[in-house]
């Protein structure tokens, strides 16, 4: 279907996000794309640090401020910034508001958890 609503959209609870795939090959047919909208509590990391093997990931902040770390090197993000996580490049991202972030994710290609690859000893730096 290509007009999708969030609501209509199981939410899945992960480490430090709440997550809606929004756009999926399997469910909408996409074949260049995903997409996902993501909700970062007060304080919450994405964990693990991870990365994207077959692709690129794209993410704009649609409210909220907080960080990312790409690669160990620390930005500061806020509503209306847009992030590109190259191929490969490990990631997170953090709310340092105090307010819940949300997030939209786009991948290309289509990508989802099981194509992520996880860093566990990776953190912010200090």
């Amino acid at each position: 279907m290509p007009v999708i609503h969030e609501k209509d959209i199981e939410e899945k609870s992960l480490p430090g996000r709440a997550m809606r795939w929004l756009v999926t090959p399997e469910k909408d047919a996409s074949k260049y794309t995903s997409m996902c909208v993501i909700r970062v509590p007060v304080g919450g990391t994405v964990r693990p640090a991870h990365a994207h093997p077959n692709g690129e990931e794209i993410i704009y902040i649609v409210s909220g401020h907080g960080r990312v770390v790409i690669d160990g090197k620390v930005d500061d993000v806020y509503e209306g910034t847009a992030v590109l996580f190259p191929q490969n490049s490990v990631h997170m991202t953090q709310n340092t508001g105090d307010t819940e972030m949300k997030v939209a994710c786009f991948f290309a290609p289509p990508s989802d958890i099981s194509t992520y690859k996880f860093f566990e000893d990776v953190d912010f730096p200090d």
